[in-house]
């Protein structure tokens, strides 16, 4: 046989040993992160942080669980270094360092917030299964929690940052929010950044816009039981509205790429703002060059993301599937293509995930 004529390229025995160990790691850790999301949502590491070595009957005593469910749970942190463990004296440890990561009082630095869209999303594994073959999307209804996690999620990238961060990005405008001016959020969610907002400006007038009842129903309740009269939520199709009214700043926190029709949504802003009004746009900080986001932090998990829930949810509405890696240079031409002849891209030090788009016409 001639091998050098041979188009089979040899086994390569070294680099077979190294993608077993890339998955085996990968097994550990999509374990750590389903733990993670539990320990959060039971409040174990909030309840570990700052604490001496303590037994696992106190750990659990602590938080009111079952001594046999924490045993295991710990035993996936400590295997996985999170949780320091003394064989001697049976007492588990979260270093500071670590709870300075995986707790509430860490916002805006909980990656155990991010952790719960893991599985979250692999709830609807079956039925994402099911679409690849058939093409078809995923209605928001099919994901349990959804808009729970999302709204504790801008919590730490949004609403967190509003004031120190989001707002200095356009000078003067916590003046012009002072002196009274209008304001709308289209795919609102549950509202935390506009009930923020609102009670921090009473002066300004707030609207929000979501496709979600639901989502609507619990931000007008919200509202109400803060005793807030400057602001309003509503449920509608965004994507069906020629315009929304007239407004001097119209906000989109994470939420273009998921609509039905996006370029149509960024056209009815346009049409929506004063003259001198400002559209801020946050959205996810990718490029819409597959090439580009190789060495992106959070490449794998954000396409896994847009595999299992931005994509899906825009299908099911009929619409493109941007997903969740639509891009920088996308969402530039979209913007263009909408009227905004002045955009300025901003990033955060604090934020490696988002970038802000300051649009103006």
């Amino acid at each position: 046989m001639d091998t050098a004529r041979d188009p089979s390229p040899r086994f390569d025995d070294a680099k077979a040993e190294q993608f077993a160990e890339r998955m085996m790691t990968a097994l550990n850790d999509a374990a750590l992160v389903m733990m993670t999301s539990i320990g959060h949502r039971t409040r174990l590491f909030d309840s570990m942080a700052g604490r001496p070595p303590s037994s696992l009957k106190e750990i659990a005593a602590k938080v009111g669980l079952s001594d046999r469910y924490v045993r295991e749970w710990l035993a996936v942190m400590v295997t996985s270094r999170v949780v320091d463990y003394d064989a001697v004296n049976e007492t588990y440890h979260l270093p500071a360092e670590h709870a300075a990561f995986t707790t509430r009082a860490a916002t805006p630095d909980n990656f155990a917030v991010a952790a719960q869209y893991i599985p979250l999303a692999a709830g609807i594994e079956d039925i994402i299964v099911d679409r690849f073959r058939t093409g078809e999307g995923v209605h928001y209804h099919d994901y349990a929690r959804f808009h729970e996690v999302m709204a504790e999620d801008s919590g730490q990238t949004v609403v967190a940052a509003l004031f120190d961060h989001i707002l200095p990005l356009v000078p003067g405008l916590t003046g012009h929010l002072k002196r009274g001016i209008d304001v709308l959020d289209v795919g609102c969610g549950r509202g935390r950044a506009m009930l923020k907002l609102a009670e921090t400006f009473p002066a300004s007038r707030f609207q929000g816009i979501d496709l979600s009842e639901d989502a609507a129903d619990y931000a007008n309740a919200s509202a109400a039981e803060a005793g807030l009269s400057n602001i309003r939520f509503t449920a509608a199709d965004l994507s069906t509205r020629e315009r929304f009214g007239t407004f001097d700043l119209v906000t989109a926190f994470d939420a273009v790429h998921d609509q039905k029709d996006p370029q149509g949504l960024l056209d009815s802003v346009a049409r929506s703002l004063n003259p001198d009004g400002l559209f801020l746009m946050q959205d996810i900080g990718g490029s819409s060059h597959l090439e580009r986001n190789a060495d992106h932090p959070l490449g794998p998990f954000l396409y896994a993301i847009s595999t299992l829930h931005c994509m899906p949810v825009s299908l099911a509405q009929g619409g493109p599937g941007l997903g969740t890696m639509w891009g920088e240079e996308l969402a530039l031409d979209m913007l263009e293509q909408a009227g905004f002849g002045n955009v300025t891209v901003e990033r955060l030090p604090h934020d490696p995930i988002n970038v802000y788009y300051l649009a103006r016409a």
